[in-house]
């Protein structure tokens, strides 16, 4: 038999905050109490004293469950659900080629064999709605406020660093930066001498509360621009109210 099992329908918290309040002392936690009240009586501290102390502890650690459960309750309220066809959409950054074909065992990322380009070129969600950026290869999303337009960025002050292309950072009217890819590195393998390699795949989740027409780019520079001045990764999130 299970024994205090949670009520169905009651908060974590709640039930959490009754289970402490319902706790028992035991043998150690009794050992430890009468230890301190010892050692404070000894230090001149009386009764009265100590139990306002204990009272004081007491609200403090009730302060700080208190902040524990509001901490974990943002966006969890039912006017934050949003359904239908328009809640979400997905746009690709980069692609892996496949002609002729490509073997990518264990963890291969040639950069020759990647597609650089946003597919498709434009979604469209309800404000609310979450695009699930797919990202393959080398990239890195930045999302823009609504009006702008790829020759509005600033290629000025870019993230330049050894053996790596660099990152734009231009950061007026960005919404959304993305993580950086060179900071996702996969260890080794178990019994291999590899050196790091940079983890190339992942998805990045965002969601647009308020509507307009954003800006999606990768914000590797060459992907984002070629050497003729040619934008190249770039897209947009069409967000509807």
């Amino acid at each position: 038999m299970i024994r205090n099992a949670a009520p169905r329908n009651v908060p974590f918290s709640a039930t959490l905050a009754v289970h402490r309040s319902g706790e028992s002392a035991g043998p150690r936690d009794t050992e430890d109490t009468m230890k301190r009240r010892e050692f404070l009586e000894k230090a001149g501290v009386g009764s009265v004293t100590l139990a306002a102390m204990t009272a004081t502890g007491d609200a403090a650690n009730a302060k700080v469950q208190r902040g524990d459960d509001e901490a974990h309750d943002h966006g969890h309220g039912d006017d934050d659900n949003v359904s239908g066809p328009l809640a979400s959409a997905t746009m690709t950054f980069g692609s892996w080629m496949t002609d002729p074909p490509l073997d990518r065992f264990p963890n291969l990322s040639d950069r020759t064999r990647n597609n650089h380009h946003l597919t498709p070129q434009e979604v469209i969600i309800k404000a609310g709605g979450t695009v699930n950026f797919i990202i393959s290869g080398f990239h890195h999303v930045l999302v823009y406020g609504p009006g702008t337009k790829p020759e509005d960025i600033s290629l000025a002050n870019q993230l330049i660093r050894p053996m790596l292309p660099p990152l734009i950072t231009d950061a007026n009217d960005r919404i959304y930066r993305g993580l950086d890819p060179a900071s996702l590195l996969m260890p080794p393998l178990p019994g291999t001498t590899t050196p790091l390699q940079s983890i190339q795949d992942r998805v990045e989740a965002v969601q647009f509360q308020k509507p307009g027409r954003f800006l999606v780019m990768c914000g590797v520079t060459p992907h984002f621009v070629d050497a003729n001045g040619n934008f190249i990764m770039f897209g947009y999130v069409r967000v509807l109210r």
